[in-house]
């Protein structure tokens, strides 16, 4: 259900009289899902043995896309040439991963399937498909992990394989594994239309050293954020004294991997620019953030089928939607999760 996103809630100070702010009111989308930018398509899957999985957006014509890193401990593939000075101008497929460094490899499975398919980036007579990659750390959250091979490759083909619009929240694909400070991570999104009619999404998987609760207890850092009672509808509460729950006990086990869309016409900068914004998103819903321990990521993609009417003004709002989005997916993303974790689930804890 779509519905107005409250005044206090977008963070606006609205005055009589403010034609600008009324004219960038914004509403959730009709999914409230990062495929609610016609187009895309996610792909998940998970294997309930290893606790570990991996999601892919990808769609039929390749997109725009950039990336901002800000955690101390990034685990990443292909991300250099998404700068905007680098020659490949769009990629064909993203992918968040759970297994660490061996979950880059999730990327291979999906190029395998992108070049049965005939898409990529045309070089010397060869399609060589583009699909950037962030990883996530999981390895530690008691799942199987002796494996024989790498089975990543196998898990990414299948998730790009089962791509359609529909996006589960919760223990699924990339968050399958996911933990937080306190309770279990999982894989979020949203989505928000403009007033302009241009439309913004986020898809995330967290597995953060910080938390997405405030003080321990059911209430969300995201609350202000909060469309209708999408994560509980608990409101906000006064942070405690004193420091947030945090996984530094555990260094090296953490990162939250986002991404961010919309369908207007962006540049690879313009969807750089946009990834910034977004990961202010990503501190407000979840403390601390961007840690050295973190590999907090945000790719940022432009399917470009909107024009931008004021380029400026109009890429402000969708940066600051972004944000917003993000915020959104993280704490969603613990709300759904399932019980069964090496940690508890939000439900678990504090009951659904």
């Amino acid at each position: 259900m779509r519905q107005s996103f409250g005044r206090q809630r977008c963070g606006f100070d609205r005055t009589e009289g403010s034609n600008l702010l009324e004219r960038y009111v914004m509403t959730s989308g009709a999914r409230d899902a990062i495929t609610d930018i016609i187009g895309l398509k996610v792909g998940q899957t998970h294997d309930g043995a290893l606790r570990s999985g991996v999601t892919v957006l990808t769609a039929e014509m390749p997109f725009v896309a950039s990336v901002d890193v800000r955690g101390g401990a990034p685990g990443t593939r292909e991300t250099e040439l998404l700068a905007p000075d680098k020659l490949v101008g769009a990629v064909d497929a993203l992918v968040l991963s759970g297994g660490s460094a061996f979950g880059l490899d999730a990327a291979s499975g999906v190029m395998d399937a992108l070049r049965a398919a005939g898409r990529g980036f045309e070089a010397a007579g060869q399609r060589v498909p583009i699909v950037p990659a962030a990883i996530l750390f999981d390895l530690g959250n008691g799942g199987d992990k002796a494996w024989g091979a790498n089975p990543y490759a196998a898990l990414g083909r299948a998730a790009f394989e089962a791509a359609d619009a529909r996006v589960d929240e919760g223990s699924f694909g990339a968050g399958h594994g996911a933990t937080t400070a306190d309770l279990r991570g999982g894989t979020g999104t949203a989505s928000m239309q403009l007033a302009s009619g241009h439309v913004v999404g986020a898809l995330v998987a967290v597995n953060a050293v910080g938390s997405a609760c405030i003080g321990g207890g059911p209430r969300f850092w995201a609350a202000p954020w909060e469309i209708g009672d999408e994560f509980g509808g608990l409101g906000p509460a006064m942070p405690p004294p004193g420091p947030p729950p945090s996984k530094l006990a555990r260094p090296g086990e953490s990162t939250t991997i986002a991404i961010v869309a919309t369908d207007a016409v962006l540049d690879k900068a313009g969807c750089h620019r946009m990834a910034v914004a977004a990961q202010d998103g990503l501190a407000r819903a979840l403390l601390p953030a961007h840690t050295p321990l973190d590999g907090d990521l945000v790719f940022a993609v432009a399917t470009g089928a909107r024009p931008l009417a004021d380029p400026v003004t109009e890429a402000l709002w969708i940066g600051h939607a972004a944000a917003v989005c993000l915020s959104r997916a993280i704490a969603r993303a613990v709300y759904h999760a399932a019980p069964g974790g090496s940690q508890p689930s939000w439900g678990e804890r504090f009951g659904n």
